[in-house]
């Protein structure tokens, strides 16, 4: 995913002696002026700079509107200004700003700030601990920012099957183990298309998202299914795998036959204009994953409506 930077700036002189600072890099820098900052907002950057001496507006209402903005309330903010008064700069920091550099700017120090900030930020949020994947705030922010830039997509949901039965006869540790495994399946296949636009998140236990550019989904979607069961039997005792099932009490203390543990995915395709908000989305992608689960053993299912 690549990492956008905004300035706001009415100056374009001044912008784009910051957009050459960071040229050789691999953000994604794009400059607007101070009327334009919903244009910034609507995007979800992942940092956001802003030029006070260049702006027609206080910038400290400037930064609680970028705060208070429900996508944009983690989002970093830099203020770089020719104001040294304490009492200005300490208001400013107040107003939920990371960073106020004092102008003349020195280019090496706005360099560093800025990378430094953009490493913080892209493992801050990592936010699962256990696969080192975005977590829901991070998914809803690329699904909205998607279906706003009216982008053709396509989002993998994905989760095991029986995999509650599976931590009652292994623990969680064990349970744990196969999250994190499940998780390399999916980045990995995931990342393996070339040229596409891709993320990969974690919503939580044994659910994952993936968001993919145009790409032949179907083919995704087999790579992982061949590759989670190729492996899957490493975390099964020998017992298991040669009877096939797993075997769990009840709280009526009869035992229950399960499956061993496989992965059901649906697909949604977002052609342009089919969904206006995300909550559609997941919406269609239970039902098509719901599919997907009535089929016994590692299955996919893609919904190609159109409407």
């Amino acid at each position: 995913m690549v990492q956008e930077i905004y300035i706001i700036d009415d100056d374009m002189k001044s912008a784009n002696e910051i957009i050459k600072l960071f040229e050789k890099d691999i953000f994604k820098i794009k400059s607007v002026v101070t009327n334009q900052i919903d244009i910034a907002l609507r995007d979800i950057p992942s940092l956001i700079i802003i030029n006070e001496d260049s702006i027609k507006r206080d910038i400290i209402e400037l930064c609680q509107k970028i705060r208070s903005n429900e996508d944009n309330g983690i989002t970093p903010i830099i203020v770089i200004s020719s104001n040294s008064d304490k009492e200005h700069r300490l208001n400013v920091l107040k107003s939920a700003v990371e960073y106020y550099i004092k102008k003349p700017m020195d280019k090496d120090y706005m360099y560093h700030t800025v990378r430094n900030l953009m490493r913080l930020m892209y493992m801050n949020r990592r936010v699962s601990p256990l696969t080192g994947l975005p977590g829901n705030v991070q998914i809803h922010a690329e699904l909205k920012k998607r279906v706003l830039k009216k982008e053709e997509f396509a989002v993998l949901y994905a989760d095991l099957d029986h995999f509650k039965e599976y931590n009652d006869v292994y623990g969680f540790l064990k349970g744990d183990e196969m999250i994190k495994y499940t998780a390399r399946t999916i980045v990995r296949n995931i990342h393996e298309l070339k040229d596409n636009d891709c993320f990969v998140g974690h919503i939580g236990g044994d659910d994952f998202v993936a968001i993919v550019s145009k790409a032949n989904y179907e083919e995704v979607c087999q790579n992982i299914i061949a590759q989670f069961d190729k492996y899957i039997e490493q975390y099964f005792n020998e017992e298991d795998i040669q009877r096939g099932y797993l075997e769990v009490e009840n709280r009526k203390g009869v035992i229950e036959q399960f499956p061993l543990t496989s992965i059901s995915i649906g697909v949604v395709e977002a052609d342009y204009g089919r969904f206006e908000n995300i909550l559609q989305i997941g919406e269609v992608g239970a039902q098509v994953k719901h599919a997907a689960k009535t089929i016994m053993g590692s299955s996919y299912a893609i919904d190609r409506r159109k409407k």
